[in-house]
């Protein structure tokens, strides 16, 4: 791989500006010291460090982030987007978000590079189970359950996929709820909802496939994926493909 393939790669700019970087930055492979973008190196095996800070090769970056309301699930828009919640070190990486969560809407959203990755999660057809905590505004009851499991019937006349729609706790003419789809359909959650005459008022997904939402993650901070959060899509990836 060149090495201002590379640099760009982890973010440090577009090749040209790469170009730039070399001439007013210290970047040596394997201790000496390059100005040449196009110097062939093996990202493997070859030591890059930048300012004397190893860079290591990853082909693809996987993120958790804690989405919080405000924010797009979009890399360009002219409101505020979940990229701008990257640091700046991590803002060249040419990620994007896994799925969309509303603009109002918290919680687990994916950040990758990884394409194949992103299809595999978001097809309809690998039935993969999205889980959303949310509080709606008014009561709950079994027959919403009934309902949701058979499968809601939209306000154009589209039914969604059988839903487990599970009850927590109700507060007066409020009900905490957790409910698991398979789907993603435009505002889908508040739709289905809507047509049981209830209302979604606060809305946070904490698991998508094998990821849960880490604990420990503010609202607005991200994190890589841990090795057994990887190995775990590894192997959610096999068996999609048998």
């Amino acid at each position: 791989m060149r090495l201002d393939k590379f640099l760009a790669h982890h973010g440090y700019g577009s090749r040209k500006e790469v170009k730039q970087f070399l001439k007013k930055t210290e970047v040596t492979v394997n201790g000496k010291r390059v100005q040449d973008g196009k110097q062939a190196i093996v990202p493997t095996s070859d030591i890059v460090r930048v300012q004397d800070e190893v860079i290591l090769y990853q082909e693809y970056v996987y993120w958790m982030l804690h989405k919080p309301s405000g924010y797009i699930s979009a890399t360009e828009d002219q409101a505020k987007t979940v990229l701008d919640l990257l640091k700046p070190k991590d803002a060249g990486r040419a990620v994007f978000p896994v799925g969309r969560l509303d603009k109002d809407t918290e919680g687990l959203l994916l950040l990758t590079d990884d394409g194949q990755l992103a299809h595999e999660l978001l097809s309809p057809k690998k039935h993969v189970n999205k889980v959303y905590e949310a509080t709606i505004e008014g009561v709950v009851t079994g027959d919403d359950v009934h309902a949701f499991k058979k499968g809601i019937v939209l306000e154009d006349d589209y039914q969604c996929k059988p839903a487990k729609l599970e009850i927590l706790q109700v507060n007066g003419v409020k009900t905490d709820i957790r409910i698991t789809i398979q789907e993603g359909k435009y505002h889908q959650i508040k739709r289905m909802f809507l047509a049981v005459d209830k209302k979604v008022i606060y809305l946070k997904r904490i698991q998508m496939g094998s990821l849960q939402l880490d604990e420990n993650l503010a609202r607005g901070e991200y994190r890589p994926l841990t090795v057994e959060e990887l190995e775990q899509l590894s192997k959610k990836r096999l068996e999609i493909q048998e």
